[in-house]
């Protein structure tokens, strides 16, 4: 799954790789959690892709109360096109949740033991895309419409299959194009739903800190172990310590 994560790159850097217009100001954030407004790219009525925030925790169109969106803050991959809180979402409401790293919590070795988190980014840094649905939910007594999203998840690949069972699923940028094309059909767009290389990955522990939602700050994301550190940021690349 996906519960938390971070994103930092700049808005320069976040306008490039996505090619949108926009370039607001994207403070960086270092502990995002559910029910709170994120960055995605979404295609907007003029065929573009456009920068907005939604809220994470999918809220379906049909629904009778938006909290069920605490509860939708990912989907799983395989089951997504045909359940019904997503099939609609899957089929038309397609986006890029703009991230730069996120984290796991592996389960103690021992019972009575406590979860260690980690942290886990691309090798080289840059940001990426979860892949993302979104919608739009209007309230009955007819005040403003609310948009959120959810995150895909898929199997965990190689490097991450030790600390959990599942893993969001992250995309480069050559496959944005794909993912966002209002033409792809379902078996594209699932192809692009595979766990990403682990080879691409580094993964390395980091501090309790990010348990609490308020620790929004760099010391969250620092590895553990300064033996860990590479650059600065994080682990030696390809370990899981």
């Amino acid at each position: 799954m996906c519960g938390r994560y971070a994103i930092t790159s700049p808005a320069e850097a976040v306008q490039r790789v996505f090619q949108v217009p926009e370039r607001p100001n994207l403070p960086a954030r270092y502990n995002v959690a559910p029910t709170q407004d994120v960055p995605a790219v979404r295609l907007g009525d003029d065929g573009a892709r456009h920068l907005v925030q939604l809220r994470w925790g999918l809220v379906p169109f049909w629904a009778d109360d938006p909290s069920i969106g605490a509860r939708m803050i990912n989907a799983r991959a395989e089951s997504a096109p045909t359940k019904p809180a997503f099939r609609a979402a899957f089929a038309r409401r397609r986006c890029l949740v703009v991230a730069d790293a996120f984290y796991e919590w592996q389960k103690p070795a021992t019972k009575g033991g406590r979860k260690q988190p980690y942290c886990v980014m691309r090798k080289d840094g840059a940001p990426f895309a979860f892949a993302g649905l979104w919608e739009r939910w209007n309230p009955p007594d007819g005040g403003p419409a609310l948009e959120t999203c959810t995150i895909l998840t898929t199997d965990a690949n190689r490097l991450l299959a030790p600390i959990h069972a599942r893993m969001p699923v992250m995309l480069d940028a050559d496959a944005f194009g794909t993912w966002l094309a209002p033409e792809a059909g379902r078996d594209t767009l699932t192809d692009l739903l595979r766990p990403y290389p682990d080879d691409a990955l580094t993964a390395y522990r980091i501090g309790t800190r990010v348990n609490r939602v308020a620790n929004d700050d760099p010391e969250v994301i620092a590895p553990l172990d300064a033996s860990q550190a590479s650059g600065g940021a994080g682990p030696a690349q390809g370990s899981l310590l």
